[in-house]
């Protein structure tokens, strides 16, 4: 499932080519799995496909985000990436984690029932705008400031529903190196109702010698194909997820998205405690 935010502006280091080695395994070697696992994935979305047909599947909101999370998990199993996170995981909560990619969507999505806020535009593309259709995903048009209204409308039966909902404030990815500020505006319905908003912190690595910056983030001016395929082709991915502490959305936005964006960025292990 494609990555509901844009990516973020490049930066001057640009990501390997697709299929090349890393950490002194041959090309073939990697081209070789990214085929495979790509692939795999392929009979995935089919085994998903048939899998929505079940009407325990789509007949509800949380048959809908279950039904997601079987995929995501069929996908990250195949993609070699293994997940730790603390339990339990928080359910009927706003989510706002930092963004580095699609990656982010696979790894939430496998721990809880979730729905997703993303930008119109996904729902249009092909495979990926069929999933987050499906899915319930809430699309939201940016350039319409009205929209946003209409959009946390529908928002509070997602969370009466018991599902999680997840919305990137950075309304962006990033290297996932840190934290770029989150937007205030997105937070407008949570702090309209009080709803109970969470911290979260995902952080991503991979074999030594190889930096997921440029191999597992997806921003800047990365095509989403090339990236694809050079990440299928690592060996392995391990994603660190945080949850922070539960607190009630009130007061002002502003102060609200600076506290949360500072819990987050506290979250985020430091290079001492980063996976290995």
């Amino acid at each position: 499932m494609p990555s509901p935010i844009a990516p973020a502006p490049s930066s001057p280091a640009a990501a390997p080519p697709p299929g090349q080695a890393g950490a002194g395994e041959a090309g073939w070697r990697v081209a070789g799995r990214a085929v495979a696992r790509l692939s795999a994935i392929a009979g995935v979305i089919g085994c998903s496909g048939m899998d929505y047909l079940r009407p325990r599947s789509r007949r509800t909101l949380r048959g809908r985000a279950e039904w997601l999370q079987r995929a995501c998990r069929r996908c990250l199993r195949v993609l070699h990436v293994t997940v730790e996170a603390p339990m339990p995981v928080p359910t009927g909560v706003y989510l706002t984690p930092n963004h580095v990619g699609y990656l982010d969507i696979l790894v939430l999505a496998s721990l809880t029932p979730v729905v997703f806020v993303s930008k119109h535009e996904v729902g249009t593309w092909p495979v990926f705008g069929w999933f987050a259709r499906r899915c319930g995903t809430r699309f939201l048009r940016r350039a319409e400031r009205r929209d946003l209204v209409r959009v946390g409308a529908e928002l509070a039966p997602v969370l009466e529903a018991g599902v999680n909902l997840a919305v990137f404030l950075e309304g962006t990815s990033s290297d996932g190196r840190g934290v770029l500020p989150f937007k205030p505006s997105l937070l407008a319905p949570a702090v309209a109702e009080g709803w109970t908003v969470v911290p979260v912190a995902l952080r991503f690595t991979t074999t030594a010698g190889i930096d997921p910056a440029e191999r597992i983030a997806w921003w800047g001016d990365m095509t989403l194909p090339a990236h694809l395929v050079g990440f299928a082709g690592l060996p392995w991915v391990k994603a660190a997820v945080r949850w922070g502490e539960a607190m009630r959305a009130e007061g002002d936005r502003k102060e609200l998205a600076v506290r949360l964006q500072a819990d987050v960025a506290r979250l985020l292990p430091g290079p001492e405690e980063r996976m290995t």
